[in-house]
């Protein structure tokens, strides 16, 4: 039986440039959007407009079953919310997750933004700290892409990183980290092989080398990491209602190093306190 290769050509590579920052764009134009008043489901037209006038189409779309750009979780949703007539609110946590399929291409990003809250400072700095973790644990394993042997050194990067901080110092609480969603390859198709864990695991994984192309995306949550399925058979909330955070990039190994493909400079900023520099795919 034939089996398609995990790895992929400098071609193939510099294929995927563009689609990575299509996606970049959309959620660019979503992030200004996400405040009081605003829908779930206007902050996903925004991002389908925005892939549509790049000559794109939504990989979203393409997963049978869902027919939306977006998922939008917000508070205690932690992934694959379905955007609809929900209102945001001031203080609000939303994760926003999106993906643009460009000749044949994918790119896959999630971002989570805070919505202000003057009246609630102490609940708004809970939810940032939250945010900034998980964000700082995907850029922990991205940097970690750059000098990793296998797979393996990916997800313990991750998961040091978010045991690093400790207890937050906002909630008085740990952190978990969501054990049956994790980041995967991507290609022609936006969900491909190998899988990418977010924590430690026995087994060393595929030998990380050039041509590879992962999603890194932390799941993580301000207390237990058990969650169930909604009624919408989408939406994945946390069992003891506590906030989730999901941060995504993709990213691709090449000869030359690392680069984001779904970050406008390669990943630059998120990189440098890491000590590694993003070259781009030639």
């Amino acid at each position: 039986m034939f089996r398609r290769s995990i790895y992929k050509t400098p071609a193939q590579l510099r294929s995927m440039v563009e689609p990575g920052l299509i996606t970049a764009a959309a959620l660019d134009a979503v992030r200004p959007l996400i405040r009081p008043g605003v829908t779930t489901l206007e902050l996903d037209a925004e991002a389908n407009r925005v892939i549509l006038e790049r000559g794109a189409e939504s990989n979203f779309q393409l997963v049978r079953g869902y027919r939306h750009t977006t998922c939008v979780s917000v508070n205690e949703e932690v992934v694959h919310g379905i955007p609809g007539e929900r209102v945001l609110e001031a203080g609000d946590i939303v994760s926003i997750d999106c993906g643009a399929q460009y000749q044949g291409w994918n790119g896959d990003s999630a971002i989570t933004v805070v919505v202000p809250d003057a009246e609630r400072p102490e609940l708004v700095a809970r939810r940032e700290e939250l945010s900034r973790v998980t964000e700082g644990s995907m850029w922990a394993g991205i940097a970690a892409m750059a000098t990793a042997r296998h797979l393996g050194d990916i997800g313990a990067a991750i998961q040091g990183y978010i045991e690093e901080q400790g207890v937050s110092s906002v909630s008085g609480r740990t952190y978990g980290i969501l054990r049956e969603y994790v980041g995967h390859g991507i290609g022609r198709k936006m969900h491909e092989a190998p899988s990418v864990f977010n924590y430690r695991t026995p087994d060393p994984g595929a030998e990380v080398k050039p041509g590879l192309v992962l999603a890194i995306e932390p799941m993580v949550t301000a207390g237990g990491e058990e969650t169930f399925v909604e009624d919408d058979d989408w939406t994945v909330s946390t069992t003891d209602g506590s906030d989730g955070s999901h941060w995504e990039h993709s990213v691709a190994l090449h000869a030359d190093g690392i680069w984001v493909l779904t970050a406008s400079d390669g990943g630059a900023a998120g990189l440098a306190p890491f000590g590694v520099t993003p070259a781009p795919i030639a």
